[in-house]
């Protein structure tokens, strides 16, 4: 299915614009104002006469022309009619804010909608949702601080509009460039699948990250579902996977969600990577567009204390990772820039108080690069001790780990811990690393159990789109290694 002028759209019209900002509604006119939308844009309400100076129209009857994109901000009880107009004056997508369908009980309204816009040629966008963003043409369902600018790789298909715009605003903390958006509700019309199959075509998009309650059409999902993997990630976190959370769904959407058991057999068969929180959701997604990904299950931990070291061995080994022992060299070439006092050159590797120091950590990187037993490196950075011990580093020892990541071959995950939650200097300094570790392309994380969730479903993925369609597991020889043995 063309969706591309639903995301590029040469013309919008605005239904229910008003000069008011406010009243329980997105005031999508302004948005769309606001974010640079370069487009034609018709404001319509028939209890104005001009907003801001710009001719406000009646009806999308009166537009001067078939628009490709209308955005209804109008009662339910308008809902109809607004679709039978859209449908009259040939507007190709019609997307409803609206709630008080199915999710209430009111079915028979949707079916009038589908059969009233089947009859034009128009498609619905929802209803009970809040829409469409798409970088590159400036159409956005959120409140932009400023115009849009720049393409990101990251797609989100959210099934709730406050589940939609939380992974809008989580991302962009995190410096995850967006691409595209569909926040879809009800999906009386366009579902998930359309979606989801436009995105698997769309070059541009490297993630495809999902929040869904339910699906419309069981078997289309599942076949686009194992298409779209088969070009690049879909990380799914599934809402109504108990019973009370499925009732949840059903007044939320209108949404019969699918037992669980059910649903994560479709996930493991299509080789999507199943997310268990939003959290989750989002680890997977940036990991998945880092600069450089894991290709194998062969880790490489380096920090400060044996503690650290342990659990995180112990969290690896349950996740089907694996620490190798480093090779003689590498350990040598580690242990030339530190004491073997309270240290230890093995996998894990225990720097002690050298740990803090990330010149020190720099070296190490580059050292466990050079080891062909490890596939990806993860610094473990204790942000207490830094902003006790190493403050004279905060601002040039982030880059100096940055240096070294871009110099090798292999990524590079840091672990930025946290332990004392009630200071503002020590989150300053999270913030700032974190943002010079992002911008450089790094996937970063605040703990340990997040990395090793992140890496491993990952490689699930990778792991899964090899031809003996292999699991995953400790002792499995990592895709790096066999593409060496393909080309000898």
């Amino acid at each position: 299915m063309d969706l591309h002028r639903l995301f590029h759209p040469e013309s919008v019209a605005v239904v229910g614009a008003s000069p008011h900002i406010g009243g329980g509604k997105l005031p999508y006119y302004q948005v769309l104002q606001m974010a640079g939308y370069k487009g034609r844009l018709y404001p319509v309400n028939p209890k104005y006469d001009s907003i801001a100076g710009a001719k406000v129209y009646a009806s999308l009857d009166d537009l001067p022309e078939p628009v490709d994109l209308a955005i209804a901000s109008v009662p339910y009880e308008k809902a109809l009619e607004t679709v039978e107009a859209a449908a009259r004056r040939g507007v190709k997508f019609i997307h409803f804010f609206t709630s008080g369908f199915s999710e209430v009980g009111n079915h028979d309204l949707e079916r009038a909608m589908v059969e009233a816009a089947r009859r034009g040629g128009t498609r619905i966008v929802g209803p009970n949702c809040i829409g469409i963003h798409c970088q590159a043409s400036a159409i956005t369902c959120d409140v932009p601080r400023a115009p849009l600018s720049g393409v990101g790789d990251v797609a989100f298909l959210g099934q709730s509009g406050g589940m939609t715009h939380n992974f809008m605003r989580m991302a962009t903390a995190r410096y995850m460039e967006l691409n595209k958006v569909v926040s879809y509700g009800n999906q009386i019309d366009l579902g998930v699948d359309d979606y989801l199959e436009y995105l698997a075509g769309d070059e541009t998009v490297k993630v495809i990250a999902c929040y869904i309650e339910d699906i419309k059409r069981g078997r289309r999902f599942a076949e686009v579902l194992g298409r779209a993997v088969s070009k690049k990630p879909v990380i799914v976190l599934k809402g109504g996977v108990t019973e009370q959370g499925a009732k949840a769904a059903y007044s939320h959407t209108g949404a019969m969600a699918a037992r669980h058991e059910l649903w994560t057999a479709l996930m493991h068969q299509r080789r999507a990577i199943e997310a268990e929180t939003f959290e989750h959701l989002m680890d997977l997604a940036m990991v998945a567009v880092a600069r450089r990904r894991p290709e194998g299950p062969r880790l490489g931990f380096l920090g400060a204390g044996g503690g650290t070291s342990v659990l995180f061995t112990d969290l690896s080994s349950r996740a089907g990772l694996a620490l190798p022992q480093l090779h003689t060299a590498t350990q040598r070439r580690i242990a030339s820039r530190i004491s073997s006092v309270n240290t230890s050159t093995a996998n894990p590797v225990d720097l002690g108080f050298y740990g803090f120091d990330f010149t020190i950590m720099a070296h190490t990187i580059e050292a466990m690069a050079s080891d062909p037993s490890i596939d990806v490196i993860v610094p473990y950075f204790s942000l207490d001790f830094i902003t006790s011990f190493q403050k004279d580093q905060i601002e040039t020892g982030p880059h100096a780990i940055v240096q070294a990541a871009s110099s090798i071959d292999k990524p590079v995950v840091p672990i930025l811990s946290q332990f004392t939650e009630n200071s503002i200097d020590i989150e300053e300094v999270r913030i700032r690393m974190t943002a010079i570790f992002r911008k450089a392309g790094l996937a970063v994380y605040r703990t340990p159990q997040d990395a090793v969730a992140a890496i491993q479903g990952y490689l699930t993925w990778r792991r899964g789109l090899s031809p003996a369609g292999e699991t995953l597991h400790r002792d499995a020889v990592p895709l790096r290694e066999e593409r060496e043995a393909a080309k000898a």
